[in-house]
C-alpha cells in the first residue's frame, strides 16, 4: 500500500471487523468476506487510493455474478449429466450442423434478436446436448434460462391455473430470456393443449428466445398439434426469427454402445 495509506492507518487504525460491517451493512457482502485478504494484497501492490476502491467494486461485481449464474442454474431444471457443448462432435453425424455453425450458435447473438432455434432428426442425434449446451452457455453471459421436456410443459400449461407449483413455474418460462422445449413430438397432445401452447408462443414472440427439440420435421407439425390451422400459425411465429438445423445421422448410443451399458 502506498505511504500515504500506510501513515493513515499507523495513526488511525480502524478494526477490520468495523469495515467489514459497514460493507455488509451497505450489502457489499463479497467484498466483506474477502476484505482482509484484498487489504493485504493492496499494501503489497502498493496500490493507490483509486486503484483499492476499484478492486473492492470489482470483486463485489464478480461476486454477485457469479452467485446470479448458480442461481439461473439451478432455476433453469437442466436434466441431470449436463455436458458442456465442447463436448458435442458434429463429425459423427452425417449432416445437419457444422462446428462453425454451432461457433456461431455460442456468439449468442440470435438470443440478443430474439430469435428462435429448431433442431430436428431422430433420438441419439445429440439435439438435447445442443439445446442444453447453449443453455449453459447463455447462463455463463448472465442470462436466465428455463428447461422443460415438453411432456411436462404441456403438464405445467394445464395445471397453472389450479397448481400453485405449476403457476410458479409458467411464470418463470414466460420471464426467461431463453426457454427450451424438448422432445417435442415424443408424446401426443390434445386440441386443448395444443391451443395452450399456441398461447405460449404467441405471448413470448419477439419478447423471448425459445430452443425446439424434435423428432418430427416441421411440416410434420400439424398432424401432432390435431389443427392445421393454429399450427400453421404458431409456425408462422416460431419461424419467423428461426434457424433450423435438420440432423442427419446414426444414434450416438446405437454407435458407442459401451458408453451407455
Amino acid at each position: 500500500m502506498n505511504t500515504q495509506i500506510k501513515n493513515n492507518l499507523d495513526t488511525n487504525y480502524i478494526p477490520v471487523q468495523r469495515l467489514t460491517a459497514l460493507l455488509e451493512t451497505f450489502t457489499l457482502k463479497h467484498t466483506a468476506r474477502q476484505l482482509p485478504d484484498l487489504m493485504e494484497r493492496a499494501e503489497q501492490a502498493e496500490l493507490s487510493y483509486r486503484e483499492f476502491l476499484l478492486t473492492l467494486l470489482e470483486t463485489e461485481v464478480k461476486g454477485r455474478n457469479e452467485r446470479r449464474r448458480k442461481r439461473n442454474l439451478s432455476a433453469a431444471h437442466f436434466p441431470p449429466n449436463v455436458k458442456r457443448l465442447e463436448e458435442f462432435d458434429p463429425n459423427e453425424l452425417e449432416s445437419g450442423i457444422t462446428l462453425t455453425q454451432i461457433r456461431q450458435l455460442k456468439e449468442l447473438n440470435w438470443l440478443d434478436a430474439y430469435g428462435n432455434l429448431v433442431f430436428a432428426g431422430p433420438p441419439g442425434l445429440g439435439k438435447t446436448m445442443l439445446a442444453v449446451g447453449l443453455g449453459m452457455e447463455a447462463i455463463q453471459a448472465g442470462y436466465t434460462v428455463c428447461f422443460e421436456r415438453m411432456s411436462n410443459f404441456v403438464k405445467i400449461l394445464d395445471g397453472a391455473e389450479t397448481e400453485r407449483a405449476h403457476g410458479f413455474r409458467l411464470k418463470n418460462l414466460r420471464k426467461a430470456q431463453l426457454v427450451i422445449i424438448d422432445e417435442i413430438g415424443y408424446t401426443p397432445i390434445t386440441r386443448e393443449q395444443a391451443n395452450r401452447f399456441f398461447t405460449f408462443i404467441s405471448d413470448t414472440y419477439e419478447t423471448n428466445s425459445i430452443i425446439f427439440t424434435t423428432n418430427k420435421e416441421i411440416t410434420e407439425w400439424a398432424e401432432m398439434m390435431g389443427d392445421p390451422v393454429l399450427t400453421t400459425a404458431m409456425l408462422d411465429r416460431i419461424l419467423h426469427h428461426a434457424k433450423c438445423f435438420s440432423l442427419k445421422g446414426e444414434s450416438y448410443r446405437l454407435k458407442h454402445p459401451e458408453l451407455f451399458s
